[in-house]
Formats: C-alpha cells, sequence, structure tokens
C-alpha cells in the first residue's frame, strides 16, 4: 500500500497518544490566549484552559469544545444552519465529502457540526500550510483533526506532496476508518462560480495502485453543497477584484488572509445550508475501462459540479442579484421591493467599507457589477445543472 511509504507526522492530524502533551503546549502559547481572549470574551481564559485539559481524544475535543464553540457562533453570527439529504450518509462508510468553498474555517467546521448533531463522526479535513502563519495554529489545528496540504512549492516538491497528500487520504479512509473533507478547489472561488478542479481529482487519484477510476472508487467521494446567504468577505473579494484590475501582479499578504479568516468567523452570514447530494463511487464504477484518463477526470468533475451546483439553496439575494446582473425581471416573483431595496442597501454598505484609496465611480460600479454577478452566479449554475431553481 502506499501509505507504506511515507511518515504522515508532519501532515497528519495529532494521534490520541499525542493529544494531553499538545494540548499542554497550546495553552502555553501567548498568541493562542490572545485569539481566545479576543474570540471568546465571555469566557474566563482558565476555565478553558481546565476544559482543553480534560480533553484525550479528537472525539472528545470535538464534542466537548468544538461542538459547544460552533453553537455559540452559530447563534452569534449566523440565522441558523439547516441541511438536507444528510440521511443519505451511511455510518458505516467512510467518504471524501468535497464541497464548494466559502470561508477558509467555517466551511468544514459547519460541516462537522452537521455531523455532531446527527451523531455521525467528524470528518479530518483539509487545510492549507499557507494558514498556518504561527506554530500555535498547526497545534490547534492538527488537534482539530485537520491535515496539511502544502502549497506553494517547486515542481518536482509538489508533486512528490500531492503524492504524500493523496496516500495520506486513501490511508485516512480505508486504513483509520475516518471520513476527509476538502473543498473542490484550491482557495475559495472570488465569483462564487465553483468548478471542481481537475487537478484535485488528479491528486485524489494518485494512490491506490489501480486506474484512475478505481483509486477514486476507494475513497467514496460525495459531494455537498454549502450555501451561504451573505457571504462576510464579499467586499473583500470586490475588494482584491479592483486591485487586481489596476495591477494584474497584485498579491495578497499574509495579513489581508488572516484578516479574511477573521471577517469570515465573526461576521453576519445569514441563513446557512446544507445539501447532500450522493456518493458517486457507482458512477465511477460504471465509467468504461477504455476511457482516456482525462475523460474519466472530466466526467468525475462534472459529476461533482452537478452535485454541489444541484444543490444550491437560493434566497432573495440570489434572484435580486440574477435580475440586476442580467437586466431581466425573470424572478421579480421571488421578492417583494423592500427586500430588492435592502439589498441594494447592503451591497452599498459593503462597497462602503473597501479601503482603497482614489475609488472613482466607475470602478465602484465595476465592484458593485462584480458583486452583483457573484450573488447571481449559484442561481445560474443551478439553472444550468437542473434546469429549475
Amino acid at each position: 500500500m502506499d501509505a507504506l511509504n511515507y511518515d504522515f507526522s508532519d501532515i497528519a492530524p495529532y494521534d490520541d497518544k499525542q493529544f494531553s502533551d499538545r494540548i499542554s503546549k497550546l495553552v502555553t502559547q501567548p498568541g493562542f490566549e490572545h485569539a481566545v481572549r479576543w474570540a471568546l470574551p465571555n469566557i474566563p481564559y482558565e476555565d478553558l484552559v481546565m476544559l482543553l485539559k480534560s480533553c484525550r481524544s479528537k472525539d472528545e475535543f470535538q464534542t466537548k469544545v468544538m461542538w459547544t464553540f460552533l453553537e455559540q457562533l452559530e447563534k452569534r453570527t449566523t440565522n441558523g444552519i439547516s441541511m438536507s439529504g444528510i440521511d443519505k450518509i451511511r455510518p458505516d462508510m467512510n467518504y471524501t465529502f468535497i464541497t464548494n468553498h466559502r470561508d477558509i474555517v467555517l466551511d468544514a467546521s459547519f460541516l462537522n457540526l452537521c455531523f455532531l448533531r446527527r451523531g455521525l463522526r467528524t470528518s479530518e479535513v483539509a487545510i492549507g500550510d499557507n494558514l498556518l502563519i504561527y506554530d500555535w495554529i498547526t497545534d490547534l489545528v492538527k488537534l482539530n483533526g485537520s491535515f496539511i496540504v502544502k502549497r506553494n512549492l517547486p515542481t518536482r516538491q509538489a508533486l512528490d506532496a500531492a503524492k504524500e497528500l493523496s496516500a495520506y487520504i486513501h490511508y485516512a479512509i480505508g486504513e483509520k476508518h475516518e471520513s476527509i473533507w476538502i473543498a473542490q478547489r484550491q482557495g475559495r472561488a472570488k465569483d462564487s462560480s465553483d468548478h471542481t478542479q481537475e487537478s484535485v481529482i488528479k491528486m485524489l487519484a494518485l494512490a491506490g495502485g489501480g486506474t484512475i477510476a478505481e483509486n477514486l472508487a476507494e475513497i467514496n467521494i460525495f459531494p455537498v453543497t454549502i450555501s451561504y446567504e451573505f457571504d462576510p468577505n464579499d467586499y473583500l473579494k470586490a475588494r482584491e477584484y479592483l486591485l487586481r484590475h489596476r495591477d494584474p501582479e497584485f498579491k495578497k499578504s499574509q495579513h489581508d488572509d488572516l484578516f479574511a479568516m477573521e471577517t469570515g468567523l465573526l461576521q453576519n452570514k445569514g441563513n446557512i445550508h446544507f445539501s447532500f447530494a450522493s456518493c458517486i463511487t457507482p458512477l465511477i464504477k460504471s465509467i468504461p475501462s477504455d476511457c482516456e484518463k482525462q475523460d474519466v477526470v472530466r466526467r468525475i468533475c462534472h459529476q461533482i459540479d452537478c452535485g454541489i451546483h444541484g444543490g444550491y439553496k437560493i434566497y432573495p439575494i440570489n434572484y435580486v442579484a440574477y435580475d440586476h446582473a442580467f437586466d431581466t425581471e425573470m424572478y421579480s416573483d421571488r421578492y417583494t421591493k423592500e427586500q430588492a431595496e435592502e439589498i441594494s442597501q447592503y451591497i452599498e454598505g459593503q462597497l462602503d467599507k473597501v479601503d482603497v484609496p482614489d475609488i472613482t465611480p466607475q470602478e465602484r460600479n465595476f465592484m458593485r457589477t462584480y458583486m452583483y454577478t457573484m450573488y447571481a452566479n449559484p442561481l445560474r449554475n443551478k439553472l444550468l445543472a437542473t434546469g429549475s431553481c
């Protein structure tokens, strides 16, 4: 098996034997204490330390700490989390949950909250090493069941890292009997038009020792749709879009990533919905053996996209944005004039937050069009996938 060729300790979550020592180290880190006091001002730090030290395993950490924290976060920053199709998950199986990507931290966290509420085991979570700016963040995410995706490597090292990552995912599902979560693409879709990157599927197929289809059938790919009513980072995406328009070489800083994490965590998201499509292993197994490799990858990407696009929960802002972006009144019966006005005010208020100097009226309109398109795209993609909304 591929796993025999690797020591996964640098990318794998901490196992239960490491838990007590890693927790004891984490709670002494000033950066961790500062982050906790800032994010949870109503909880005495000393009480949290005692709770953390009582955890002896990932499962205890999830049920004693993360469950409560995520429910508080849900209450504070959302109008509630709903779900559909979760009964399609078989408790005796392990899956690769692939979702669209809206929030750096909360996509997988709120998905795991859905699992906790249904008495299902939480999944391990893929997280890019570009977010591991401090050692304490690495400790925290690995205690929380995250495994590390190495990014921005030279070509040869990138291939080796992809092979290691694929081997770990196959090992986690086949040997550790854990489910895993991974986004359908590297980085969030800035315009909310979600499409699976072929490179992600090719990476997943590197391990296993069989054909691409056989290797992917081993890991039980299960598309899941995440629908946020409001994206707290919408104005930050518009800001980045403007800066790239001004300078095609613009690159975000670590500060930008940290601020996006903070904004996504703590700002209003409205309603959130998770829609579980179904495991596509039967479809993968039905692909003819003489099918070209590239065609296999494309078919699987298409199936994942259809599962995700078909599961979008459509909110009034999506209908208003679609009519605005495409200059139509097709969905005017799905919202009131008052809702349209509130959404217009919301968009303008978000644009007011963009801290770029000397924005011209043309540039503001450029960002406005971008934001309306961003909120229209889930509806547009659902129409293309299902023919209805």
